[in-house]
């Protein structure tokens, strides 16, 4: 048996670049490290790992080490005092190179703060730096991205996901405490389930969009991308709320909690397509069978088959990254068009096409239309279930260069999220396993518009039942 001693020994080993924001926070309080202690931690492992995993576009270290220096006064005043996490590139932050991954912004400074970023600073976070994505979101690998690929923690030869690829892999390599991510259609879930973490989606409008550089402007949702679901909780509870400076925001409405045993799964066949992987296939099935296992009910539901929603997806984003990506003149913001990757002219061009005279109705209209259905599809499977249980997507982490002559890539790689997303539901990613390569997968657990306390209760659940969460990739 070992001593308490043993045990301190045991913990004194551990980087503190490992630790969970809960655990970070209990280490601050008690005042077995710093703040500046814990920064360092974290600078170190970047210096160390990222050359290779290549997570972040910019890191300041001598501001963080100011700002984690200046919040040791107020460590026990604030939730997230002294804990370091990373920005997704297309938040704004004030004095801080923002980039969106994209030539067009490469020596931009904003003049003020995104919300979520506003929140996390008064919640004492020190932003760590700004992680690599797809140029303007537009992917689902980060090999859109206009300075590097991100690689994939768990195989250094495999893609990480996207477009929240950079915050992803960070939270895998524990290359920081905990991140922030941004869903359009998959972006936070995907690459959480190709990287192993923890992402969690909410409902549209939940979580404030202002400051955020736009992709689809009604599909757009701030997220945390964290090690554990305590963690996720804990983000969320500080993201979430209504800002007046974004008419889209809503207040955080949570709907009724029953008894967890009360709790229905709907599982949907159609998210179970033949050509996905089987070794996702069973291990999201074996996720499942946890659940009733824990004594609740799974019940067969039918949901519009997911492929429907790669194509209307493609017209509303197309049709709404053309409107975002018009201000981007040389004039206002950045240099001029011409420094836009091919992949941004592509959707620029598919998107002015679908919205120009005598098109719209024929293209984007209809989108609309279709949108309505899947909006009304899932609003009827939820009065027969709580929540839907399903893969995140239909593969573990594909090899790096995948993505090279395939424009549908990040589509077809989306394809079990994406009807969600257009629908505005929460949804959530958590490990559920390995294959035999070693590579995470993912599952996703979907509910209605402000499920999210019981989306992340169920994960929370899965999570302690489970140890996935608690392996690690070896990088050293």
């Amino acid at each position: 048996m070992k001593s308490l001693r043993d045990y301190k020994e045991i913990e004194n080993k551990m980087a503190l670049n490992e630790l969970t924001i809960v655990e970070a926070r209990e280490g601050l309080k008690e005042k077995r490290f710093s703040a500046v202690e814990l920064a360092r931690d974290c600078l170190g492992a970047i210096k160390k790992i990222d050359p290779r995993v290549k997570a972040y576009v910019t890191v300041d270290e001598e501001r963080v080490l100011k700002e984690s220096k200046a919040v040791e006064k107020k460590l026990s005043e604030l939730p997230l005092g002294g804990v370091p996490i990373a920005v997704k590139d297309n938040f704004l932050t004030r004095g801080l190179r923002t980039t969106a991954s994209s030539w067009v912004l490469e020596n931009y400074l904003p003049v003020y703060d995104a919300t979520v970023i506003s929140k996390l600073k008064e919640a004492g976070a020190i932003i760590l730096g700004k992680t690599n994505m797809d140029a303007w979101a537009h992917g689902s690998s980060t090999e859109t991205s206009q300075f590097f690929p991100t690689h994939n923690p768990w195989d250094l030869e495999r893609l990480p996901g996207g477009s929240s690829g950079g915050s992803a892999a960070a939270i895998a390599a524990d290359l920081t405490i905990g991140a922030i991510g941004s869903e359009t259609a998959g972006s936070i879930r995907q690459p959480a389930s190709w990287c192993g973490v923890v992402g969690l989606k909410p409902s549209y409008g939940v979580v404030s969009r202002y400051g955020v550089i736009a992709m689809a402007s009604s599909l757009d949702s701030p997220g945390p991308m964290t090690k554990t679901v305590e963690d996720s909780r804990l983000l969320f509870e500080i993201l979430r709320g209504r800002d007046s400076h974004d008419a889209t925001s809503v207040d955080f409405r949570p709907l009724p909690q029953k008894p967890f045993r009360q709790v229905r799964i709907g599982v949907a066949p159609q998210y179970f397509p033949a050509e996905m992987d089987e070794e996702v296939k069973t291990m999201v099935k074996e996720a499942i069978n946890l659940f009733t296992g824990q004594g609740l009910a799974t019940k067969e539901v039918r949901l519009i088959d997911p492929q429907f929603a790669i194509a209307d997806y493609t017209v509303l984003q197309r049709a709404e990254v053309s409107s975002n990506l018009a201000r981007y003149d040389g004039i206002r913001y950045g240099r001029d068009r011409s420094f836009f990757g091919e992949e941004a002219k592509r959707r620029i061009m598919l998107g002015t096409y679908t919205l120009s005279a005598g098109y719209y109705d024929a293209y984007y209209l209809r989108a609309e239309k279709v949108r309505a259905l899947l909006c009304h599809d899932f609003e009827k499977v939820f009065q027969e279930i709580d929540v839907i249980m399903a893969p995140t997507t239909p593969s573990t982490a594909l090899k790096l260069g995948a993505t090279k002559g395939h424009p549908m890539f990040g589509e077809v790689q989306d394809m079990l999220v994406e009807a969600s997303s257009i629908a505005g539901l929460p949804g959530i990613n958590l490990n559920c396993g390995f294959t035999k390569k070693g590579l995470p997968v993912g599952l996703q657990i979907i509910g209605p518009r402000f499920s999210e306390l019981l989306l992340l209760g169920m994960a929370q659940m899965y999570e302690k039942a489970t140890d996935w969460q608690k392996r690690k990739p070896s990088l050293n």
